[in-house]
């Protein structure tokens, strides 16, 4: 059964506005009321992509924040900065 975009859309939006509330409200920086909202926009913004692309063969501009590529990427980083290989600092 393929969602309605105005339906997916609406439960983005409303996902968003739990997010901004939770964070708000948050009682620690491990808050998980945070944490759930976080993942809950993640899984509105899937559904409605998914429905937009079923509807009409369109997607939005957005990506979703996927932290193990940074994980990956900063490996690569303390690798090079143990070799003394950092492109920042300037040599000489």
């Amino acid at each position: 059964m393929t969602t309605d975009p105005r339906v997916a859309l609406e439960l983005l939006k409303s996902a968003l506005d739990e997010h901004l509330t939770a964070i708000v409200s948050r009682r620690s920086d491990a808050d998980p009321a945070v944490e759930s909202a976080f993942y809950a926009v993640a899984d509105a913004f899937e559904a409605y992509e998914d429905a937009l692309y079923d509807a009409y063969e369109e997607v939005t501009p957005l990506e979703l924040y996927d932290d193990s590529e940074d994980d990956e990427s900063d490996d690569g980083d303390a690798e090079e900065d143990e070799a003394g290989e950092d492109e920042d600092q300037p040599s000489g």
